[in-house]
Formats: C-alpha cells, structure tokens, sequence
C-alpha cells in the first residue's frame, strides 16, 4: 500500500437545515431539526407525510448561469451547488490544478420519474370500457408524445457526474456509485484509494440525492422503513430512543475534495483533516436487513481502524449510521459494542440523522462533514429526541445537547439497504 496520505481541503453541503455548511453545522450543534410536511407533493394520502426538505435553495441562480442544467433534477442541482462550496473551500481556482490529474468519485442517486408527462400518458391510456385499467398498448404508443429525452436522460444517476465534471473541468478518472444508503461513504473510500495508488493527486466526493417523490416515499413506506409520526414532524427522528418508528426521507448533498498531502502543501490549502481508513464489506443477506450478528459492519469497521492503525482506544467519536429503526439501532449497537469492547462505553456515539432525517445517497458525505468539523471544533453534535432510552441500548448517545469535547480521531458509518458496509477514518491534521 502506498504511504501516500489523503487529506481533505474543501468541504460543501446542501441539507434540510442550510444551503452551506456554515448554516447546516450552526443548527446541527443547536440542535435543530429539519424535518417537516412534505410540500413537494400532496402527500395526504400517505402513511407517511413529512421528510426532510432542503428549504430556500436558489434553482433559478443555475439555471442563468447554465441555461443545458434545464432539464437537470433536484439532487444534480444539490450536487452542484455543493460542489461550488467545496471547490472554493478548497481554494481551487481553474487552472490551478493539473485537470488531468483531478477526478471524480461520486454517489449520485437517481431523482425519480418525470411525473407530469407520465400522468399525461396515462391519462390517454385509460381502457375504453371504463374501467381503471392501463392499455398496455395505448402507452406505450403514446409515451413519445409525452416524454422528454432529455428530462429521461437526467434522471439517470451518471449524469450528475456528468455535470460535475464539465462544470469543474475534471479530467481524471471518473465513476459513480448508487450502495443505498452507502454510496457517498463508498464514493469517498473510493476516491481516497484512487488517490493512494496514485492514479489522482486530487478528488471531488461526496454524494446528492433527492427521494422525496411519490414512488420514493411509497417504496419505503411500503417496506414500513419510515416514521408515522407526522403530527410532530421535528421529533419524528429518534434514534436509538425506545419510541423510535422509522427513518425520515431526505434529500441534499454533501461534496469533499480530497487530495494528496504534498500537493495541498504546495498550494497552501486549508486542510479540515486527514482520511486515514476506509473498510467496505457487504452481507451478502436480505434486502433491507443487516447480518443479525452484524458481521459486515463489524469487519468494515475493523478494516478501516487497521488501515488508519488505530484501536478502540484512539477513538475519540463515531458518527452512527444511526437511522432511527429499530432494528439498525440495537444491531449498530451491538457492532460497536463488539468491535470497541471495552473501550464501547466511554465513546460518544451520535446519530446527527436525529436532525437531518436520512438522506440516503448523499448521507454518509454529510456525515463525514460533521466528524471533520467536530475535530476543528472540539464540539460533537448531539442525538436528538432521545427521551426514552432503551433499556438493549446502552452507549453514550450524547442525548439532545452538542458536548463541547477535543476530538482527534472519528469513525463514520454507513450501512446500506442491501448490505453494503462503510466505515471511514478521519484524524485531526497535524502539522509535522
């Protein structure tokens, strides 16, 4: 393995609770939630009615300025704005960088169907008997009418990466990852590695998503994965208390570039913190549940500490995968219980999800985020709404209020529907 070391040195994010970093990490260490009624759509027949809605976002400053992002959706838009944070963050400028040199690993997930002319389709469709049946034949017949290649074309995943690569002029090596709820930890694994191996001297990571649609909300409402708490919207994220129900749906983006050690010393880039680990392993079990001995997480876990040389002894906190489940929170529980042994009680563990709701592809780059900023810091960002502990669950949640505490090394964990297991190891940058 190549002693290369990885650092980050700019960092952008789009959330429920702010459209940049500074007004989403302002509110995550008040406390605050983000989490509402669903106005994107008339949500009133559904078991589920309320997510995490990015709020204020300027779409129209984008659009004047790219006028070919008119078709683009949501999370691509997330992801840009996002992007723009960190590459200036990063002192980035163009030119400044070698573009050969600079890639892009991402986890971009998709945004939905295009609804409008769906419905337009269907509604030509109907049986001529009356009956509430689709004619096969009508719609298919009649889609092209509707349709718009472009909008199609969009609301596939790889082409956020598309946009980001044209708009930073990134010219190294590219990819897209969709793990669930994995997939922007992937993405950062990912481009840390590319960069060890020395195929890049500098990435663009992270992940967008945005699931707050009809089809989106009604498949995890279906798998009874969401909270039903929709009369007290801002409570309805509760992890690892006793009443938790179900995860909240949300959406945003967070975006870090990373690079390699020397070639951010040479252009005198601020440097938020060094990526030491990174571990992936997969299940291989059902579809939305973890190993019932969690043996994944435990070996993902495991991998990045031995990457970065750790113990249970050096962590100092953990961003919990922490989705508000109960089934993800009593195992997520028992993973870190077996894999920091003794050590599992003295370490804060906190799920900042609590705030933001799940913001499925994009939530592992936001959380990366908040373990770099609680380092810079020396604050951790507390679970909120935990106000009934359970009695199975028993670690250091840091309940309800941010704990002013020095932090040099941090774990992140996210563990995706399907199986797949991240964990990423940040350390505090020291000068040497």
């Amino acid at each position: 393995m190549s002693n290369r070391r990885i650092v980050i040195t700019g960092i952008g994010a789009v959330t429920p609770l702010g459209n940049n970093v500074r007004d989403t990490w302002l509110r995550v260490t008040q406390g605050k939630s983000g989490i509402g009624p669903i106005t994107l759509f008339d949500a009133s027949t559904f078991s589920t009615r309320i997510a995490g809605e990015v709020k204020g976002f300027n779409f129209e400053r984008w659009l004047e300025r790219n006028p070919p992002l008119a078709s683009a959706t949501r999370s691509t838009f997330f992801a840009l704005h996002a992007a723009a944070e960190a590459y200036k963050d990063a002192m980035l400028k163009p030119f400044s960088v070698d573009s050969r040199r600079f890639g892009l690993y991402f986890g971009a997930g998709d945004s939905g169907i295009d609804f409008d002319p769906f419905i337009k389709t269907l509604m030509v469709s109907f049986s001529e008997n009356g009956a509430c049946l689709v004619d096969k034949g009508k719609y298919v017949h009649h889609s092209p009418e509707h349709m718009s290649a472009l909008r199609e074309l969009e609301s596939q995943p790889f082409m956020t990466a598309t946009h980001l690569t044209r708009l930073f002029d990134l010219r190294g090596p590219v990819s897209n990852c969709l793990t669930a709820c994995a997939a922007s930890s992937q993405a950062i694994g990912e481009a840390y590695e590319w960069i060890k191996r020395g195929d890049a001297d500098v990435m663009m990571t992270g992940g967008s998503h945005s699931m707050i649609y009809p089809l989106g909300v009604a498949g995890f409402s279906l798998l009874t994965a969401l909270s039903t708490r929709n009369e007290a919207p801002e409570k309805a994220s509760r992890p690892f208390d006793k009443k938790r129900d179900g995860f909240v749906i949300s959406e945003g983006a967070g975006v870090l570039i990373i690079e390699e050690l020397e070639h951010a010393r040479r252009r005198k880039a601020p440097i938020y913190g060094e990526l030491v680990g990174y571990g992936s392993t997969a299940d291989s079990y059902r579809l939305t549940d973890m190993d019932p001995e969690g043996r994944g997480a435990c070996e993902a876990m495991r991998i990045a500490m031995a990457k970065a040389g750790i113990g249970p002894e050096n962590i100092d906190y953990i961003n919990a995968h922490g989705t508000s489940t109960g089934v993800n929170d009593s195992l997520e529980t028992r993973v870190i219980k077996k894999v920091m042994g003794e050590y599992a009680p003295r370490i804060p563990v906190s799920s900042t999800k609590s705030m933001l709701g799940h913001m499925i592809a994009a939530a592992g780059g936001v959380e990366a985020i908040f373990c770099l900023l609680a380092m810079r810091d020396s604050v951790i960002p507390p679970t909120i709404n935990y106000e009934e502990p359970d009695p199975e669950l028993d670690l250091d949640y840091v309940p309800n209020k941010a704990r002013p505490t020095a932090v040099h090394v941090a774990l992140s964990n996210s563990f995706g529907f399907g199986g797949q297991n991240i964990c990423l190891a940040l350390r505090k940058y020291c000068h040497e």
